[in-house]
């Protein structure tokens, strides 16, 4: 095993995952904290999931030496089929990435007082140059992005420990049918997970060595359970009335002084940054293996696709796609978990 390595996978697989829904904290409330104590119990099935299917993504793609998501989908679902998983995963993925692009620019109008389009292009061009590296800058980033989140996260969790409430993720209530706590992390784990495929299937691929990848994908699963915890033992302390903001977290932030403020609107912006690489960096694997054009020509346009959805706004065709992807997801979680061959496991 390559300890260093397996510590880069674990920081990939975590900054893939906790994106700027898990940073405003609209993720963990909605999935989680909704459900009062047994988001407890959701958040410890979901943290099982991302260490379980996460190993057995990226030992598939060692196996198969996939170099892209739809290798792995082909190898799911057939040939046929799983090339038209890909497809819509990839209009959902284009999507989706026009979105956080575009909340990158709100970013930068409403906490750095630069204009929208400067955050846009900034946000674009660094993409551009770090991806002329590879796979070796979207480890570097993360490598970088991901301590601080963990830093800020244990701030919150210290600062929540020693206010009112600190226990009440143990002993909130709520009205909510228990069926549904219990669907809830099956949803979040599929839907995250399918979406990491297009990082973490070629990270498998270049890794090969059976423990390293186990290795980081526990280090990883557990690394993003405890920053689902922290988060909900947070919120929950803070309920009902952190309900009502937009973005919960920003709520706590602001608790914490202004300075802690501003760091936590760059964080928002780094974990955007990092989820943005890596999703870009993964579709410009698959189409260029598809199309056999030039890497860096497929990722200048990528990011001009996403431009311009993040200039007319995304809304109705992801309140269209989001819920065909959420089935489309939990048909490819239990295909994971039904494929042993797979992974050899």
């Amino acid at each position: 095993m390559r300890p260093i390595q397996a510590i880069q996978i674990a920081f990939t697989f975590i900054g893939t995952i906790v994106g700027a829904g898990f940073a405003t904290g609209q993720e963990v409330l909605q999935f989680f904290t909704r459900f009062g104590f047994w988001g407890t119990a959701g958040i410890l099935l979901s943290s099982v999931l991302f260490v379980w299917i996460g190993a057995r993504m990226m030992l598939a793609a060692a196996r198969i030496r996939a170099r892209s998501y739809e290798s792995l989908n082909q190898a799911l679902f057939g040939e046929r089929w799983g090339t038209w998983a890909s497809r819509f995963m990839l209009v959902v993925l284009v999507g989706v990435n026009a979105v956080m692009l575009a909340g990158a620019g709100s970013i930068f109008k409403e906490h750095f007082g630069m204009s929208y389009q400067t955050g846009l292009l900034v946000t674009i061009l660094l993409v551009f140059l770090l991806l002329r590296r590879g796979m070796g800058a979207v480890l570097a980033v993360n490598s970088i992005v991901v301590p601080a989140m963990l830093l800020f996260t244990l701030i919150i969790l210290w600062d929540t420990a020693h206010g009112p409430g600190a226990d009440r993720w143990l002993t909130l209530r709520t009205d909510t049918p228990q069926y549904a706590a219990w669907a809830s992390p099956l949803l979040y784990a599929a839907f995250n997970l399918s979406m990491a495929q297009a990082v973490l299937v070629p990270l498998g691929s270049r890794v090969q060595d059976r423990k390293t990848i186990i290795a980081g994908a526990w280090l990883g699963g557990i690394g993003i359970g405890v920053m689902l915890l922290v988060g909900h033992i947070a919120l929950a302390a803070r309920m009902p009335g952190i309900a009502q903001f937009e973005i919960p977290m920003g709520g706590i932030a602001r608790e914490l002084g202004a300075a802690l403020q501003w760091i936590y609107s760059v964080l928002i912006f780094a974990e955007i940054f990092t989820t943005l690489m890596c999703d870009i960096y993964g579709l410009t694997l698959q189409l260029s293996t598809r199309l056999g054009w030039p890497e860096q020509a497929v990722t200048a346009g990528l990011l001009a696709i996403c431009w311009a959805g993040s200039q007319i706004g995304f809304g109705p065709l992801l309140s269209t796609l989001y819920p065909l992807f959420g089935a489309l997801s939990l048909g490819w979680l239990f295909r994971m978990m039904h494929r042993p061959r797979l992974s050899g496991a």
